[in-house]
């Protein structure tokens, strides 16, 4: 797609979404600019949501107005490193995700720069760089402990290190599913186990066993600036299995 066509399409995108569930975003611009990601390679900002922009020197405390700038140059990055890049899918979900920033900014929310952060947690360890190791917490919940980043699926088991010592499996849910990995030989402070062939979705699948420390919610703090032991295993087809109830 050039870049005359990709804004021709961006355009008659915008305008196809009924004001209502615009919310204040008066309008979308294209440039030509490409925007890699400051720290992650190969990963580009398709577009931003300049909230705010149009409310300067204007009275109008009950609404915010907005608007959507998108990077033709960045689209152009990411579809020569993908052969099948969706140019049209990519565009319509770049454009009511940034739609969706200027809703949930302008009621007060974070669910999306949350799921942001978890974006690119994910992506760093799938290229094997220091990540976050409860980042999937800022992902789409599937339930109780359980949460979707990117088409990958992660179930959180808190378990404390003398009950890890007795045990021979390890239940969790992992959406629809309820599955039972074998224990691993150790558990660190988080432990991802992978679920080789789980056919619930596109991406991984893995349950991910905490260790418990007393009452705790966020990583960060927990070990007073010391790095956590991560560990990660790769279960095999037949050494895990789907169980009922």
């Amino acid at each position: 797609m050039n870049y005359s066509e990709f804004e021709r399409r961006a355009l008659e995108m915008f305008e196809s979404i009924p004001p209502e569930f615009k919310g204040g975003v008066e309008y979308v611009s294209v440039s030509r600019d490409t925007v890699p990601h400051p720290e992650l390679p190969d990963v580009y900002t398709l577009g931003e949501c300049a909230t705010g922009e149009l409310d300067l020197g204007m009275d109008l405390p009950d609404l915010t107005r907005s608007g959507v700038h998108l990077y033709f140059g960045s689209f152009h990055a990411l579809a020569e490193i993908d052969e099948e890049f969706d140019w049209e899918g990519e565009l319509w979900e770049t454009l009511t995700h940034e739609i969706r920033h200027h809703r949930e900014s302008t009621a007060g929310e974070d669910a999306l720069e949350d799921f942001d952060y978890a974006a690119d947690e994910n992506f760093k360890r799938h290229e094997g760089m220091p990540f976050d190791p409860l980042f999937y917490r800022s992902g789409e919940p599937l339930g109780d402990d359980a949460w979707d980043v990117d088409g990958d699926r992660f179930a959180e088991v808190r378990i404390a290190g003398r009950d890890f010592d007795r045990m021979d499996e390890v239940v969790a849910q992992l959406g629809d599913a309820r599955v039972s990995v074998p224990r691993p030989e150790r558990l660190g402070d988080v432990c991802f186990l992978y679920l080789e062939e789980f056919d619930g979705g596109p991406g991984e699948a893995a349950v991910v066993l905490v260790r418990r420390r007393g009452t705790w919610e966020s990583l960060r703090g927990l070990f007073g600036g010391g790095e956590p032991e991560v560990l990660e295993y790769a279960v095999e087809p037949g050494d895990w299995f789907r169980v009922e109830g």
